[in-house]
């Protein structure tokens, strides 16, 4: 096993896991704008980091009319992402926030069904329908649909469904992702600053180094998940992605007291029973592979 890998792909999701903790420093301020100075910064960010690379140019890499609209799509579903999921943080919802990425793997081996031509085993299909009746017993008894969890899963799946069939680098097709959001974040910004709402008027110098820190610590991570990518198997990777909601979830129930109801438990009870059976079989199959 790669250690330099494992070590990357460790610290991409610690990192991940706890993203709560970065954006109730910002509660203060609106998740829109929070949102906009991400995306903002994400894109300087990204552009410094690619023309770091010498001879590259992103037409290199993003040769066709539809590459650019499809990014344009996979950057709005990443900024949709991105903006619930700071809403729901600063808004008490890390416990569903967290819920939303146990969902993620499973919704993903669905999606490359549908899609991808992939076949389900016995042992994913009992995976997903243990997904299904948590999600199902949640909704009855504590009377109210999952909305962000789904959301956040179903958006983040889509995404990675997307990226998967145009098969383009990373760091130039999040590079292009941000620049489809630039026009966006800087009007709403200026309009924020035009009447006096923006955090920006506060003159507050923590809040700005915050606002501008949020392009690195949404950049860093996905670096550091590109470099794992390239150095261990993604059966590795796939387990090593439960640290984040773990992280999140701990994050709500032991530092920010949100409620954890018999709902709660029952549902997440149900969803890890599936991951645990998703992983054992995603291994084994590994396994099987390798030989």
């Amino acid at each position: 096993m790669n250690k330099k890998g494992l070590l990357y792909g460790f610290l991409c999701y610690l990192i991940w896991g706890l993203f709560p903790v970065y954006w109730k420093l910002l509660q203060h301020v609106d998740s829109i704008e929070i949102l906009s100075h991400r995306m903002l910064w994400s894109c300087v960010f990204m552009v410094v980091v690619f023309c770091g690379f010498k001879h590259m140019s992103i037409r290199q890499h993003v040769k066709t009319t539809k590459q650019w609209l499809m990014l344009l799509l996979t950057g709005s579903l990443m900024a949709f992402n991105w903006g619930l999921y700071i809403w729901a943080i600063n808004h008490h919802y890390i416990l569903e926030s967290s819920l939303g990425y146990y969902i993620n793997p499973l919704l993903n081996v669905l999606l490359g069904t549908l899609f991808l031509k992939e076949r389900l085993n016995k042992s994913q299909m009992v995976a997903i329908l243990f997904a299904l009746i948590g999600v199902g017993y949640f909704t009855i008894d504590y009377g109210r649909f999952p909305v962000i969890s789904i959301a956040l899963a179903t958006s983040f799946a889509i995404y990675g469904l997307l990226k998967k069939k145009m098969a383009l680098a990373a760091t130039p097709a999040l590079t292009v992702e941000t620049l489809w959001m630039l026009p966006l974040s800087l009007l709403y910004i200026v309009l924020l600053c035009g009447k006096g709402e923006s955090a920006l008027c506060t003159f507050d110098i923590w809040t700005y180094l915050l606002l501008i820190g949020a392009g690195v610590v949404t950049a860093v991570p996905l670096l550091l998940f590109g470099k794992a990518a390239e150095r261990i198997p993604l059966t590795t990777l796939g387990f090593l992605q439960y640290i984040s909601p773990t992280g999140q979830f701990l994050l709500g129930v032991l530092l920010y007291k949100e409620a954890f109801t018999t709902s709660h438990l029952i549902c997440f009870g149900f969803i890890w029973a599936g991951l645990i059976l998703f992983t054992i079989d995603a291994i084994r199959q590994a396994s099987k592979t390798s030989k």
